[in-house]
């Protein structure tokens, strides 16, 4: 059985019979012409696309368990996804129109239910013991894809991963920017010049763009983080001369529409405006200059859309010389994963970019930054909260430093994962949350190591004494015990074979070893390290990557409620802030 479902959405003020009638004209229309020979070659692509995407999983919907348990159930047989396949290769818009005719024009919809067959199942073997569950085997020996490596003729670097078992290839293009290249612009900038950069070029509208991407089977998309920003691509490999023309003209010819501008500026705006009214994006906005401090590069809001005065401010012709200025050759590197060889791909890539001209970049102030002198607790008022949301966070070292396993297992440890100490603590022990978690957001130069903690309002001060607590345990007062570091290297090392199944998951490793800098033979040495390591090498990290006293605290919270128990504490200085992270007059600072 089967049923057909149309959607159909009513603009404002359009009535019910207005949207019938609309619907029914158009499968009157269906009905008469059937579909276009573009309109099934759309189709068929992104048919094929889209399975070709979903079996480079093992399992997930899309996936090969998943095709073949829908193969056997609906075909008969587990390889019937063959014969859907031809099928949809083979079908013509005859076909379509014979069908749709056949189906849908009585005007009667039905859908029919058949009960399931009782099933009967067959023990394969009599020998299996069932009495315990069993255990895991040893975890496999994984192995990084190899990674290739040239540089353009302009000077672009391009790292390939060759994947050889989908034809399906994903290209990302990462620029030395991100918004931290807002320090030479208005904040907010670089968040909105790569929302702009797919809204058209300057020979193709977003609408052209979108529909020759459909037609392709490809899919292309463009963002910003911290330290870079990106045009990413993924294509099929029969269509890939195609799909790179247009990536190439994203990149290297954006038109920046003005009328595109504008109404992005707005959602822009909406959006601080949003992340302003929710109490962990709110504590996010002011953390990084507060541990950053004026000047540096990582110190505007950690969301990248800025400010609203500086958003407000901002002009297509800034968006225009964001991307002359950044968006180089020799300030680019461009990740490709999937199938096709070098031979293949830099002749390709040559025609596209080798004329692509290059041209200095600013240098991003990425220096290091010393701890404040004394602990300060930044108190943000939201009267009437249902909980208070207490972020804490801390400088440590750069991801390229010889002591990253290590300060990533500490972590996971202290609150890195469900089971770790402080969720254990706050959630599971006291009850007082939800969940509460400590997070390392990787960077190019020092990185921020966050705690982040929804609790509720009359327990807001005892859990900041319970973090403090934590964080002096793992230092020494509570080592890490064998079972902890087990518990983590069981987990890392076993998840490892399920972590690379994906063109997009291999360049997203990729990405992360091009970014800061890591050897290529990173995640090859990452399972052996991390087996390696001993409670000693650990316990030495700890006291060495977390120190009470260089925290800046963050909480947003009810003040009536909650200012007097966190003074009692003693835990330093309290400063009573805005939205903006601006201190509200002196003598809320001085009290």
């Amino acid at each position: 059985g089967g049923q057909l479902v149309i959607q159909a959405s009513a603009r404002p003020g359009q009535g019910l019979a207005e949207v019938e009638a609309a619907v029914r004209e158009e499968v009157a229309r269906f009905l008469e012409e059937g579909p276009t020979e573009e309109e099934m070659d759309r189709v068929r692509t992104q048919y094929l696309a889209g399975f070709i995407r979903g079996i480079q999983r093992i399992g997930g919907f899309g996936g090969k368990s998943d095709v073949l348990a829908i193969s056997e159930v609906y075909g008969g047989s587990p390889d019937f996804y063959k014969t859907r396949l031809e099928r949809v290769s083979g079908a013509t818009a005859a076909d379509l129109l014979k069908a749709s005719r056949k189906w849908l024009d009585d005007g009667v919809y039905t859908l029919e239910v058949t009960p399931y067959p009782e099933f009967k199942f067959k023990v394969a073997a009599q020998d299996v013991d069932r009495t315990g569950v069993p255990g895991p085997g040893p975890a496999p020996d994984v192995t990084f894809p190899a990674i290739q490596r040239t540089t353009l003729s302009s000077g672009m670097e391009v790292v390939l991963v060759e994947r050889h078992a989908v034809p399906l290839v994903s290209l990302n293009l990462l620029v030395d920017a991100g918004f931290a290249a807002d320090q030479f612009s208005l904040p907010g900038t670089a968040d909105l010049a790569l929302d702009m950069m797919d809204e058209g070029t300057e020979s193709m509208s977003a609408l052209e763009i979108s529909e020759a991407l459909a037609m392709l089977g490809a899919r292309l998309s463009t963002g910003s983080s911290l330290d870079n920003s990106s045009v990413s691509l993924s294509a099929l490999t029969d269509n890939l001369d195609e799909s790179l023309e247009i990536f190439a003209d994203v990149i290297l010819d954006p038109a920046f529409p003005r009328a595109d501008f504008e109404r992005l500026q707005k959602l822009q705006l909406a959006a601080i405006q949003r992340e302003k009214m929710q109490p962990f994006s709110m504590a996010l906005r002011v953390l990084p200059a507060l541990m950053y401090g004026e000047g540096h590069a990582y110190s505007n809001p950690m969301t990248g859309s800025g400010t609203a005065e500086s958003v407000a401010r901002i002009t297509r012709d800034e968006l225009v010389d964001f991307h002359s200025t950044w968006f180089r050759p020799n300030n680019a590197s461009l990740v490709v994963v999937g199938d096709v060889t070098m031979d293949e791909l830099v002749p390709r890539l040559e025609r596209l970019f080798g004329g692509w001209p290059r041209a200095d970049v600013p240098a991003k102030n990425i220096a290091g930054v010393s701890a404040g002198a004394a602990p300060t607790i930044y108190l943000m008022d939201r009267p009437d909260a249902a909980q208070s949301v207490i972020l804490a966070g801390q400088l440590i070292a750069p991801k390229d430093n010889p002591d990253e396993v290590a300060i990533e297992t500490m972590n996971r440890i202290l609150g890195g994962t469900f089971s770790s100490r402080i969720n254990m603590n706050l959630r599971e022990d006291k009850a007082w949350s939800y969940g509460a978690r400590s997070m390392v957001f990787d960077t190019k130069a020092q990185r921020p190591q966050i705690i982040f903690a929804p609790v509720q309002t009359d327990k807001t001060a005892e859990s900041l004494r319970e973090i403090l607590t934590e964080l002096d345990g793992i230092r020494g007062a509570r080592p890490i015990e064998v079972e902890e570091l087990t518990r983590v290297q069981e987990s890392q090392t076993r998840s490892m074979a399920g972590r690379w199944e994906t063109n997009g998951e291999v360049e997203g490793g990729v990405a992360e070893i091009v970014t800061y800098g890591l050897p290529d033979d990173y995640f090859d040495r990452y399972a052996s390290e991390l087996r390696a390591l001993g409670l000693v090498e650990l316990a030495g990290v700890a006291r060495g990557t977390i120190d009470p006293g260089r925290f800046v605290w963050v909480v947003v919270g009810d003040r009536e409620k909650i200012e007097a128990p966190i003074r009692e504490l003693g835990l330093g200085t309290i400063r009573l802030i805005d939205a903006d992270g601006q201190v509200i007059g002196e003598a809320a600072a001085a009290r």
